[in-house]
């Protein structure tokens, strides 16, 4: 198995990519690598981002992603330097403001609509939009370093835009209380509150996360795609019309090649052989 090179690096040189990816046995990890600025979704780093799970979305050869970072911090959310630059523009910012909340939006849901299930490994502060990238994550593991906050309040910009996706990860006054008081809770408090699964000390997160995705790259990947995409869509649908929503796609599953073919293994008592059809 060969090993990403996530969290190996105090700092990064200009012409490292702000966004390393590393492939191995199923597993794309990909590593935020810009820590002298904690990593944080500048325009520049958007782009990456963007540009990285396009291309893994067409790939079948990733059957699971890792989101990691490099550096003491996961990811500091918008560069507060980058916006308030921008205020000199002719229109005061706005056109680029707009741009910039546009583009992390449509980055949060481009990572829920990947067939790919991802997993943020969080190694340190993750706050602002990096909570909302965690929590854009369909899994997430922290080291019991890891802390978590909304802190928007404190600055006089409230974090709408964060509240969208940790509003649908966690219960609605957890989210208000990290979206009105502006704390960094703790991971233990994170997972408490429902936005991580799982805390370890930080020794022991690349290889909690790697082996999540490795259990995650051995099942069907068609099956795994088919049922990421069927779960977020029957959580915005009234009970009953979940549950319509969720037989259809089961009857559809039923007839997929390794529907049959695991079912068939399961009765014969043998390992399932996958074609991801």
């Amino acid at each position: 198995m060969t090993k990403p090179t996530a969290q190996v690096m105090p700092t990064a040189s200009a012409d490292e990519p702000i966004v390393v990816r590393t492939d191995a046995d199923g597993v794309s990890v990909l590593t935020l690598n810009r820590p002298q600025a904690r990593n944080a979704l500048t325009e520049a780093m958007l782009h990456a981002l963007s540009n990285t799970f396009a291309a893994i979305a067409g790939d079948s050869s990733v059957r699971a992603i890792v989101l990691a970072a490099n550096g003491p911090a996961f990811c500091a959310g918008h560069d507060l330097k980058e916006l308030t630059g921008r205020r000199a523009d002719s229109d005061g910012g706005e056109a680029f403001f707009e741009h910039v909340w546009d583009h992390c939006g449509a980055l949060m849901q481009a990572i829920v609509r990947l067939p790919q299930p991802v997993i943020a490994a969080v190694q340190g502060p993750a706050t602002a939009a990096g909570c909302e990238l965690v929590a854009s994550c369909d899994l997430a593991v922290a080291s019991s370093l890891a802390t978590f906050c909304t802190p928007g309040v404190n600055i006089g910009l409230f974090c709408s835009t964060p509240a969208v996706l940790i509003s649908r990860n966690v219960a609605r006054k957890h989210a208000m209380e990290m979206l009105l008081t502006g704390d960094m809770i703790g991971a233990e408090d994170a997972r408490r509150f429902g936005l991580i699964n799982w805390v370890v000390e930080p020794h022991a997160l690349h290889t909690q996360a790697m082996t999540i995705a490795h259990k995650i790259a051995s099942k069907s990947a068609m099956t795994m795609g088919i049922g990421k995409k069927a779960f977020y869509q029957q959580l915005d649908l009234e009970l009953t019309d979940a549950y319509r929503h969720a037989a259809r796609v089961m009857v559809d599953n039923m007839f997929r090649h390794d529907a049959n073919e695991g079912i068939q293994a399961f009765l014969e008592k043998r390992p399932a052989r996958w074609e991801d059809r």
